[in-house]
């Protein structure tokens, strides 16, 4: 009996010591580091950052806020996420099932009636149940009882699994808040799109209104001599470019009032809006904070964090099935050949069984899984600075737009003032015959040019407000 022990204990050793070997692979730890602030001079801003200011303080316009709040009940692909959500919940819980014991009850009924010529079949025919009375034919067998099962977590390869799946449903969490961010990103800029297009569709058929005026004239003085047909043509050319604008105008208004529409989860229709004069819209003003901040701010930084945590346990969790595993299964209950003898005291069984298992012999499976698992916690490390790399300049960009669009604006409506003063003095000269037409053809062009690109400067200017405000992480709190 002690020669046997002995032999277990040896072969349970060579068991445990071939287990443990395992193979060396590369690793990398992630670089949180970022520079003190988002500007080229190195001067380090306050704490202050708008993007943990809440979305309906940040955007005022109570037509734009409607328009979000529906889009955040409606959108089909945030639902979508927030069924990802669910599945990542329900793959915690199945991960916390494979580290408890499996308990079942089992019932079974059946009949057997084996040949009278093989070795299981003589001995039933010489085999005696009680005294004088032989063993029935067929034999019947009926079982009802318990098991369980349960793998003793020692090296920590369930709960480590379950650890990963926990970080995965917090990725998902984040997930949805980014897109959440992005979604609300997205209406917003949409939205001061569309009340752009509108200003721009005023303006066009504002100089349509002047336009026509000067060609009527021009065809006063045609017919005074003071003009040609040449000058008479080339306004009414003028005019009907300035006319076909407005059709223009107006299918990039249906575009972008469709692609609020699909944002917010409804069919085609009118997108309600502010009415205000666009150019007079004042951006918010912003506080970037220091980038540190980002780390916890934005969602998308977060997600890659929580996603190289689970990657980190999945390498260990691969890790440990190098190692032996310890498994318990037991089973209690009665076992019969008659139902009227199920319950009874000569009918119960029971087994209690443990076991010791290692690979031991052609480990490729287990290598290969554990080499995977490695590969994506790299590729995970990789994608974490990479995210964070993203939002720097993200938001560096975004800061030097606002700066950089400020000054345009001013200088642009600098231009528009002055083009529209040479507009007034063109018409004039042009009456009095101290101009000719192409000079108020030219100054009506680039009059109408110059408060085009007034419009472009202020969308970048709100542009910029909204894309600071994601950057910075704002929008899913």
């Amino acid at each position: 009996m002690n020669n046997t022990f002995k032999k277990i204990v040896a072969i349970c050793m060579v068991i445990a010591f071939s287990g443990c070997k395992t193979p060396s692979v590369i690793q990398r730890n992630e670089n949180k580091e970022v520079p003190s602030s988002f500007g080229s001079n190195g001067v380090v801003e306050d704490t202050i950052n708008s993007g943990k200011i809440k979305w309906k303080d940040y955007f005022k316009d109570p037509k734009l806020v409607a328009l979000i709040e529906m889009a955040l009940a409606n959108n089909q692909e945030l639902n979508i996420t927030m069924q990802e959500i669910e599945i990542s919940r329900n793959e915690i819980r199945a991960r916390k099932g494979e580290y408890l014991p499996f308990l079942g009850l089992k019932g079974s009924a059946g009949v057997d009636k084996v040949s009278r010529f093989t070795n299981i079949g003589a001995m039933e025919t010489t085999t005696e149940i009680k005294p004088g009375k032989e063993m029935p034919e067929p034999l019947q067998d009926y079982v009802f009882g318990a098991y369980a099962t349960w793998e003793l977590d020692i090296w920590n390869k369930l709960h480590n699994a379950k650890k990963a799946a926990v970080s995965r449903y917090l990725s998902s969490v984040e997930g949805k808040n980014f897109m959440t961010t992005n979604l609300i990103a997205e209406i917003a800029d949409s939205y001061y799109e569309l009340m752009a297009l509108d200003n721009q569709l005023a303006i066009v058929e504002q100089n349509s209104s002047i336009q026509e005026n000067a060609f009527e004239i021009v065809k006063l003085q045609k017919e005074s001599a003071r003009a040609n047909e040449l000058a008479v043509k080339r306004f009414e050319a003028q005019l009907l470019n300035t006319q076909s604008l407005q059709y223009a105008i107006r299918q990039k208004i249906t575009e972008t009032e469709n692609k609020i529409n699909l944002l917010v989860g409804r069919f085609p229709q009118s997108v309600d809006r502010s009415t205000a004069a666009f150019v007079e819209l004042m951006p918010n003003d912003i506080h970037t904070g220091i980038p540190a901040q980002l780390l916890e701010n934005r969602p998308d930084v977060k997600k890659a964090e929580l996603e190289l945590a689970a990657a980190k346990l999945d390498v260990k969790s691969a890790k440990a099935r190098f190692y032996p595993s310890l498994g318990i299964s037991a089973g209690v209950g009665y076992r019969a050949f008659n139902p009227s003898y199920v319950f009874k005291p000569e009918s119960l069984l029971y087994s209690l069984a443990g076991d010791l298992t290692a690979p031991l012999i052609n480990r490729n499976a287990i290598k290969a899984a554990y080499y995977n698992a490695n590969a994506k916690q790299l590729q995970a490390v990789y994608n974490y600075e990479r995210t964070i790399l993203n939002a720097y300049i993200e938001v560096a960009n975004q800061v030097a737009k606002i700066d950089n669009m400020q000054k345009n604006f001013v200088l642009k409506s600098k231009q528009v003032e002055a083009l529209n003063q040479s507009v007034n003095i063109s018409n004039d000269l042009f009456i009095s015959t101290r101009a000719d037409y192409m000079e108020v053809l030219m100054t009506q062009r680039d009059a109408l040019e110059s408060k085009f690109d007034l419009i472009d400067s202020k969308m970048a200017q709100m542009n910029a407000m909204v894309n600071i405000y994601r950057a910075l992480g704002g929008g899913w709190n």
